[in-house]
């Protein structure tokens, strides 16, 4: 990896790529530590301090501490990466949403289009449920300010709504400048910054360890070697697929002969990435917010009853394994159709060796995708409920979980592949050498 940085920095046009990167990430990281007018940010860090497992405490680990900071930048990427969640499915569903997509590059601008006015859509809801959550936590608004409550109301909400659209704008400017997806990169910077912290956390278990406590003493050096495991078990779960072997049949179009090779359709074992984890970890995480929103009488039926989804329950960690496995397939199915494959396989004249074409193809194809979903759905959910399980079991609250390492080593791998293919067009030499 550092080999191809250092080849990368060589190359100045990748070298002025980087820079405008690095330049974006660190407006990000500033704008992270503006406020937002009419909040505290000590009443804040205190309420999030018992939002471990939480909606809300997710969202702190995406945007890298904004949420809890109460910066402009609070929301981060959810509003883009939910808005871009919506017209992925919608355009599943809607046959004109369909056809545009299928324009070329006309109509991926107007569904990115689309997509921005989406966004800005999700960041004022986002933006007004986060005030409403804040308004029902003592102290977290400053009313002494003498302002109507309107107008704090107001300026909070649209504060909290041109963040996230700033943040949209300035991933769309790494992708245009810059090196790798926009929105990844920053959400990679987001949560790269709370590893300072969990290195901390660790240190302080390691040290309570020292002091007498056994079990801490185990864990802390166990822990590590575990997240380790987790980081080569991601990078393997990358790069591992299941390949079907394809023929094609040769076939002569009026002077000349095509066809006659063999190759092999790739399977990829998590070919859904973190987005079954992002589906599953926000519905299970809404009783959570609407405990916070609604603020039962503790003891209550509600109160008992939302309570069972904390973050660090059984039930919560088996309801959010079982919910994984089915966002996986539900995400697969909507992006991988075989039928769709076997009958293009059958236009070209390709078979698969021992396979009749037509309805037999799509079964084998998708018996095959189902067992590799299987497999990718279960590493997927081990890697995002162990350290749940863990955390149950030692009673350690390290802030990086298995959904933050899966981002980062995810966004890292994609960023390594974008400089290597910027360095393979620069070093390609033609054909006339």
């Amino acid at each position: 990896m550092f080999t191809v940085i250092r080849n990368a920095w060589a190359i100045p046009d990748v070298r002025k790529k980087m820079l405008f990167t690095l330049f974006i990430i660190l407006l990000f990281r500033f704008g992270c530590a503006i406020p937002v007018p009419f909040l505290n940010d000590a009443s804040l860090l205190e309420m999030f301090s018992g939002e471990a497992g939480n909606l809300l405490g997710y969202m702190d680990v995406l945007t890298g501490g904004g949420l809890s900071n109460a910066s402009i930048f609070s929301l981060s990427v959810t509003p883009y990466i939910n808005a871009s969640i919506i017209m992925q499915l919608l355009t599943v569903a809607i046959p004109p949403l369909e056809r545009m997509q299928k324009e070329g590059e006309d109509g991926r601008k107007k569904i990115a289009n689309i997509t921005r006015y989406v966004t800005v859509a999700f960041g004022l809801l986002l933006g007004t449920a986060y005030y409403l959550v804040l308004r029902n936590e003592a102290g977290a608004i400053d009313v002494t300010s003498g302002f109507p409550g309107f107008f704090v109301a107001a300026v909070i909400v649209l504060t909290f709504t041109a963040g996230s659209a700033l943040i949209m704008w300035m991933g769309e400017q790494i992708n245009d400048k810059g090196i790798g997806n926009g929105i990844s990169i920053i959400l990679f910077a987001g949560i790269i910054s709370r590893g300072p912290q969990a290195a901390q956390m660790i240190i302080s278990y390691f040290q309570i360890g020292l002091a007498g406590n056994v079990l801490y003493l185990i864990m802390t050096p166990l822990y590590v070697v575990l997240a380790l495991v987790a980081i080569a078990l991601i990078v393997m779960m990358s790069d591992a697929e299941r390949r079907i072997p394809v023929q094609y049949a040769q076939r002569v179009v009026g002077r000349k002969m095509y066809g006659g090779q063999n190759t092999h359709i790739p399977i990829k074992v998590n070919m859904t990435g973190v987005m079954p984890i992002i589906f599953a970890s926000t519905l299970i995480s809404l009783p959570g917010v609407i405990k916070d929103f609604c603020n039962p009488e503790t003891g209550s039926f509600w109160d008992v009853a939302l309570s069972i989804f904390s973050g660090v329950s059984v039930f919560y960690a088996v309801v959010y394994f079982l919910l994984i496995i089915a966002f996986n397939y539900f995400y697969v199915s909507i992006q991988y159709n075989p039928i769709e494959i076997a009958n293009n396989l059958k236009k070209n004249s390709g078979t698969i060796p021992g396979i009749r074409p037509g309805r037999p193809t799509s079964d084998f194809i998708g018996k095959i995708v189902h067992r590799v979903t299987l497999i990718g759905a279960l590493l997927l959910a081990v890697i995002a409920v162990g350290p749940i399980f863990l955390s149950l079991f030692t009673g350690m609250n390290i802030s990086l979980g298995g959904t933050s390492l899966l981002i980062v080593v995810g966004v890292a791998l994609e960023t390594m592949r974008t400089l290597e293919s910027q360095m393979m067009m620069r070093h390609y030499k033609g054909f006339l050498e």
